[in-house]
């Protein structure tokens, strides 16, 4: 079992942030081009904020690839922050805090900064601030860029698109799931129906006159996934949870579904599970997938689909009350730089998160040190499903 994993640093307004991804097959083709539109993606939809103005992120890959092609060893990105020309004294990596440096001592609510404040002992709340803001998705997206370059020569697609916002409800979708996905791109708000998208921007609008913000939810789903990914004989291991929690490490993130999720609690059983049938041709079949693709903590061969529920974002222009962590003293919280609704990039993120996971548990499935050994793996356990 090869194990794929990676780590990511850096700060909001530091030089750059950085990602490794090791267990990487060799001779993988990757695209740096490809990891950039994903990257684009993240900044688009309606809701965004200032920050998007000023960053227009590209990754350089450092180590790991040599003319076009995956080393077998670790991967490095890298992708510089344009603002650090504004931050280079605030933010500087060595020497004595300058006097413009002055600490933040303001925890806004909603945000790590207090929790950060007390867990790492720190006086000054930019330390916490820095490293748990959103602007770090980014390396979530280049890491999870690299995953779908893994996944695409197994036919594995993953797309993702907005079914709510402020409580505005997608309800008429496309046909079939690729439809849904084609709809999903042309729309500013990622929704695929486009009355609800009109009313979501709507919604959007009004919010950020009144000072306001709106979360809401997106689902994320993964075609041509194989049978097989993930274990039933160990918790840890078990698909649902692995994309569970991933989703759950993307910030504002504050529920999954899987399949119907909770839908299901409500419903009896004979109507959550789905029947399982068989065509000569085509082998098992089914005609409903409301276990989202994943049975016993394994894929079935049906599409995986999940859901995640983003809260609203906490940095308000209509700020909430807070305490100085120095005075004490009361105080309405401080603004950062905020959208007023990030639901469409978040499903972006949500997207690079199902990834990863997939190609995690597909490198589990297939090892292997090159492109090579994984295609024969995969083809070898495909046929004897095949055969079943």
């Amino acid at each position: 079992m090869r194990m794929l994993r990676f780590l990511t640093a850096g700060e909001s307004h530091g030089p750059e942030l950085t990602a490794i991804v090791e267990g990487l097959p060799s001779r993988l083709p990757i695209r740096s081009a490809l990891i950039d539109e994903q990257l684009r993606r993240r900044q688009q939809g309606h809701g965004r904020g200032g920050r998007m103005r000023i960053e227009s992120d590209r990754v350089e890959i450092t180590s790991g690839l040599r003319f076009g092609l995956t080393l077998g060893t670790p991967l490095t990105m890298r992708i510089r922050n344009r603002d650090w020309e504004n931050w280079k004294t605030k933010m500087a990596v060595e020497g004595d805090p300058p006097p413009e440096a002055k600490p933040v001592t303001k925890p806004r609510p909603g945000h790590a900064d207090l929790a950060g404040v007390l867990k790492y002992n720190h006086d000054d709340v930019r330390n916490v601030l820095e490293r748990s803001s959103a602007r770090n998705t980014a390396t979530l997206v280049a890491v999870g860029s690299v995953a779908r370059q893994l996944l695409a020569p197994f036919g594995i697609r993953i797309f993702s698109h907005v079914v709510e916002i402020g409580g505005v409800e997608a309800k008429k979708f496309p046909k079939t799931l690729e439809q849904i996905a084609d709809a999903a791109e042309l729309s500013t708000v990622r929704c695929a129906d486009p009355e609800a998208a009109e009313k979501m921007v709507e919604a959007i609008d009004q919010a950020r006159r009144e000072g306001n913000t709106l979360g809401g939810v997106f689902e994320v789903v993964a075609l041509g996934v194989p049978p097989g990914l993930g274990s039933y004989a160990h918790p840890d291991r078990r698909l649902d949870g692995r994309l569970a929690g991933a989703l759950m490490s993307i910030q504002a993130i504050k529920g999954v579904e899987v399949g119907l999720g909770f839908t299901a609690a409500r419903l009896p059983g004979s109507e959550v599970h789905d029947e399982i049938g068989y065509d000569p041709e085509k082998g098992y079949t089914r005609d409903t997938n409301h276990a989202g693709g994943i049975e016993g903590g394994v894929s079935n061969g049906q599409p995986v689909v999940v859901r995640a529920a983003m809260k609203p974002i906490p940095t308000l222009y209509k700020p909430l009350r807070s305490v100085d962590i120095h005075s004490k003293e009361s105080f309405q919280a401080s603004v950062e730089r905020s959208d007023t609704c990030a639901v469409p990039a978040a499903a972006v993120v949500g997207e690079a998160m199902t990834a990863w996971v997939l190609a995690l548990c597909f490198r589990e499935k297939f090892s292997g040190d090159s492109l090579e050994e994984v295609k024969a793996q995969y083809r070898a356990y495909m046929e004897m499903v095949s055969r079943r």
